[in-house]
């Protein structure tokens, strides 16, 4: 026995290289890195937040994988952040009734609310237009058009559809969809039953980004559009200006509430790097005592942390 033994344990040692052993030990380091790599961001992204008027919350899914939150526990109102969860539902609405982007709906002029925020109704005063789906898309993820929005909810089976289909067809949980951006208007409390985790809200990114939903031609005008976002270019986009990084998100934004904070700031997206790696991101801002500026500042730092820790991390392992 002691003869096979010492037979075995030679051929072993013959048969690790330098370069396996190498590998096996990479492997065994490789999880420990990555954990004081997400516990170094967690760190820089606590430091951001400290002493803030405001409730934060924050999610990050860097390459679909390694996850960083930071109190996640929270209830977050959406705000137009919910138009995304909209597009998707829209988007699986249309292809079960054999359905494209470019049909047509007809608005009319009572459609177009005049207290609420509405670039379609600021072109289109008087209504009695038809435009296509696409195009109310558009004015929804582009612009955040709340008219455009609540014509959609009409056509599509209202926010009940949108909250369905988030829940069964996607799996999520944590979230709620309940009033239409008129209904919120109306009632500033009622901002607070459209809400969510930072977490879920990527979840539901990643799997626009990884996961057949439904048709490209759904999907993917989607992600373009979202890409070519108009709002919200001081918070998570900004200090990605000048970069090579291309970036796709959604932003909501909320009135003040009776005791003068913001309802909710929030941004949310995705980031494609030109090294190929990519993540996805939510930052939720809840009841800020800080004015609309420093929220919004509040995001983009979120931001550019992220996005140093990603593309600094990449550039070590290159250059060691």
């Amino acid at each position: 026995n002691n003869i096979i033994n010492q037979k075995q344990t030679r051929m072993i040692h013959a048969n690790i290289t330098p370069q396996k052993l190498f590998f096996i030990l990479s492997l065994l380091v490789l999880p420990v890195v990555i954990k004081a790599e997400q516990q170094g961001l967690e760190e820089q992204l606590r430091k951001v937040i400290a002493n803030k008027k405001a409730q934060i919350g924050i999610a990050v899914i860097i390459n679909g994988k390694d996850t960083i939150t930071i109190n996640n526990d929270e209830r977050y109102p959406m705000m137009s952040v919910f138009k995304l969860h909209q597009a998707l539902a829209v988007a699986d609405y249309c292809e079960k009734k054999g359905l494209s982007f470019d049909t047509p709906i007809y608005i009319r002029k009572a459609d177009l609310k005049t207290d609420t925020y509405s670039p379609l109704r600021d072109l289109y005063p008087n209504g009695e237009i038809s435009l296509p789906i696409k195009k109310l898309l558009e004015y929804t993820l582009h612009l955040s058009d709340n008219n455009a929005c609540d014509i959609l909810f009409q056509q599509t089976g209202g926010t009940e559809a949108t909250d369905n289909y988030i829940r069964t067809n996607l799996g999520m949980r944590h979230f709620a969809i309940k009033a239409t951006e008129d209904e919120m208007h109306q009632d500033k409390n009622k901002c607070y039953q459209n809400w969510s985790t930072p977490l879920e809200t990527t979840k539901v990114i990643e799997l626009l980004l990884t996961t057949r939903l439904f048709d490209e031609q759904y999907q993917g005008f989607i992600k373009e559009t979202m890409i070519s976002c108009q709002t919200g270019k001081d918070r998570l986009p900004l200090p990605l200006k000048g970069t090579k990084a291309i970036i796709g998100h959604k932003t909501g934004t909320g009135d003040r509430n009776n005791k003068g904070q913001i309802i909710g700031m929030n941004d949310v997206g995705f980031v494609y790097l030109p090294d190929g790696q990519r993540y996805t991101i939510a930052v939720f801002i809840k009841d800020s005592e800080e004015s609309d500026v420093e929220t919004a500042r509040i995001i983009a730092d979120i931001s550019e942390k992220v996005y140093q820790q990603v593309t600094t991390n990449r550039h070590e392992e290159n250059h060691p």
